[in-house]
């Protein structure tokens, strides 16, 4: 047999990581953790990425030292926690922004409109340590503001915060994101959270919270109707 016929006419595979890295690099796309890069994602690239996870989080284990292949208990935890990032706790990051439904303002409403609390989940980028919080909203519509229903708000939040960040610039993104589906006069945003970076490491701290808010338009113009909004969100405590 020929040294020729053995081998191989096909060109090595990147990893998927690496092929979804050269695409956002060719598009001049940032791909910083609270980023979403769903675009930048092809059909069935998703699961493969999930595997490369996994292989990357068994190595990580081996490094602690774990015996995953005799501990019953980290036998199976590279995969689950593979899963965890890709599918749930990141998953702000790799789908799509979900589908939501606008309507038109056909009553003309302009009175200040309030949601919340949203709970929410996101995690610290520095330690990847869980943030749990709540967020509230308030919103001032006018007669060419878009409407949407209330589990909206829920559902595009929620896919803000599925990402590793910092709360600062995630409620920054909350309000850009609402202010481009909604265009009302004004936006409020108010997230009050707990950082579990603080809880588990560091100064141990469990009793401190964080709490940070984004004003837009009438909200940042005008301070009574910003006093309004937060002395009503503040009797819902």
């Amino acid at each position: 047999m020929s040294n020729k016929s053995l081998r191989s006419d096909s060109p090595a595979i990147a990893p998927v990581a690496a092929r979804i890295r050269e695409r956002l690099q060719a598009a001049g796309a940032r791909f910083h953790a609270n980023d979403n890069i769903a675009d930048y994602i092809e059909e069935g690239e998703l699961a493969a990425l999930q595997g490369e996870v996994q292989a990357g989080l068994m190595s990580v284990l081996e490094s602690l030292v774990i015996d995953t292949e005799n501990d019953h208990n980290t036998r199976d935890t590279a995969r689950r926690v593979a899963k965890m990032f890709v599918q749930e706790v990141f998953r702000g990051r790799y789908h799509p922004m979900p589908a939501v439904t606008e309507f038109p303002n056909v009553e003309r409403l302009n009175e200040l409109m309030i949601i919340g609390p949203i709970q929410v989940r996101s995690a610290c980028s520095h330690h990847l340590c869980p943030i749990v919080g709540k967020v509230w909203v308030g919103v001032m519509p006018n007669e060419h503001s878009n409407l949407i229903g209330l589990s909206k708000f829920v559902r595009l939040i929620d896919w803000i915060m599925s990402r590793p960040q910092i709360q600062e610039e995630a409620v920054s993104q909350v309000a850009s994101l609402l202010m481009d589906k909604l265009q009302p006069d004004g936006l409020a945003i108010v997230m009050e959270a707990d950082h579990f970076c603080m809880h588990w490491r560091g100064v141990k701290d469990v009793d401190s919270k964080m709490i940070n808010s984004v004003m837009r338009g009438s909200f940042l113009r005008d301070a009574d109707l910003r006093r309004e909004f937060l002395a009503l969100i503040s009797r819902r405590e």
